[in-house]
């Protein structure tokens, strides 16, 4: 009897265990499965699209008066008057400052004495040469009659030919005393001090004044200068990846912090054919209208240009990209809508958040979050909520995409 129980007790055992084995296989089992769902990733996902997208620069830069001219005297003196202060208008020809002209009138007249006794030269010479002319038409008809000598005749002639030259003398000593008043006149005139710039605009603003009245001031010593601010010219400089893109009467937006909220318009005016060694970029300047006069040289400015533009462009968010083995990519969604294909692509434009690619086939959605976890035909998990657009209304989807803009 006892080994009947024996035996009875061994076989519930056996049971037991079987049964614990058995549940404890099929949560096995069920682990792996939850374990093997949990291992297909979930991804974000864009429509690819199609519509314009524009390759624009914005530079830093500053602006500069389009023409300068530093007014100084050509002659040195005493500054009597300043007709002109900082930011009056100007006038081409217009008279600036006078200097003390005493000394500069007193050499005109000096000059004017100077001219009337060569001229008084001149007269007391020619009649010399009179006399001596008549001397020697006298002594010629007395030597045909052979009262006169030859060597009377000679010493007649000689005089006569000094008289003639010194008539040459008085008039060239004239002429010099004449040169000498032009040259006072002129000087005199320099005393006042003219804005004569050569350009054809006709009214500048005086920028600077560096003097006041009472200086005493050399020849060619800057007095004011006065630039020309309509229009004004602003400036940046290139980087060799833009230079090519630039060309003149290219068009141009401005801001700046003087003016907030304000854009002004310009267009490229030149550039530079040759890089600074030092920073490996090129000069370039902007015209822009300033006919109110509110830009003022020094000004920090931006100026936005638009380098290029695609019309028709294929478009993605610029989180899409992806680099493998060296080559830039997306993942695109099949069409099972549950696997994805990794397609190797050109990057062109981008604009923003958004990029333009070209390669084949390109349509319908690309993973823009969780490509480090998938790899070419990858299985995927996309959450209702879990796709991401760019944040641009120009683009459409590409046809065949059934993504939303």
């Amino acid at each position: 009897m006892r080994w009947f129980v024996g035996l009875v007790l061994l076989g519930l055992l056996v049971g037991v265990g079987w049964a614990v084995a058995h549940r404890l296989g099929a949560m096995g089992d069920g682990g792996g499965q939850r374990a093997k769902q949990k291992m297909i990733p979930p991804v974000a996902v864009a429509p690819i699209q199609q519509g314009r997208i524009e390759l624009r620069r914005v530079y830093s830069g500053t602006l500069e008066a389009r023409a300068r001219f530093v007014v100084a005297p050509k002659v040195g003196g005493r500054i009597e008057k300043l007709t002109v202060d900082l930011s009056d208008p100007v006038q081409r020809g217009q008279v600036i400052a006078e200097l003390d002209d005493a000394e500069f009138i007193q050499a005109v007249e000096q000059a004017k004495a100077d001219l009337a006794v060569a001229e008084a030269n001149i007269t007391e010479a020619t009649n010399a040469l009179t006399i001596a002319e008549r001397e020697l038409e006298r002594v010629t008809q007395l030597k045909q009659r052979g009262v006169a000598s030859e060597s009377q005749l000679d010493t007649v002639k000689a005089d006569e030919l000094a008289k003639s030259a010194a008539v040459k003398v008085a008039k060239a000593q004239a002429q010099r005393a004449r040169s000498s008043l032009e040259s006072a006149n002129i000087r005199l005139g320099y005393t006042r001090v003219a804005a004569a710039w050569s350009d054809s605009d006709n009214e500048r603003i005086v920028a600077e004044r560096f003097v006041d009245p009472g200086e005493t001031v050399t020849a060619n010593t800057p007095l004011m200068t006065i630039v020309d601010l309509t229009p004004i010219t602003g400036v940046f400089f290139a980087t060799e990846k833009d230079y090519a893109r630039l060309e003149v009467g290219q068009s141009a937006t401005l801001t700046t912090d003087a003016y907030p909220g304000r854009e002004f318009a310009g267009t490229i005016s030149r550039i530079a054919p040759v890089f600074r060694e030092a920073s490996r970029q090129a000069r370039v300047e902007l015209s822009i209208d300033n006919e109110d006069h509110l830009l003022k040289p020094g000004m920090f400015i931006r100026a936005g240009l638009t380098l290029d533009v695609v019309d028709d462009a294929t478009i993605v968010p610029v989180d899409a990209l992806v680099i493998r083995d060296q080559t830039d990519g997306v993942f695109v969604i099949n069409d099972d809508g549950k696997t994805v294909s990794w397609r190797p692509v050109a990057v062109g434009i981008q604009q923003g958040e958004r990029v333009q690619i070209t390669g084949e086939k390109l349509s319908g959605k690309v993973v823009t979050l969780g490509q480090q976890l998938i790899s070419d035909g990858s299985e995927v998990t996309i959450p209702e909520d879990g796709h991401t657009t760019p944040n641009e209304p120009e683009a459409t989807p590409a046809p065949g995409s059934g993504g939303e803009s």
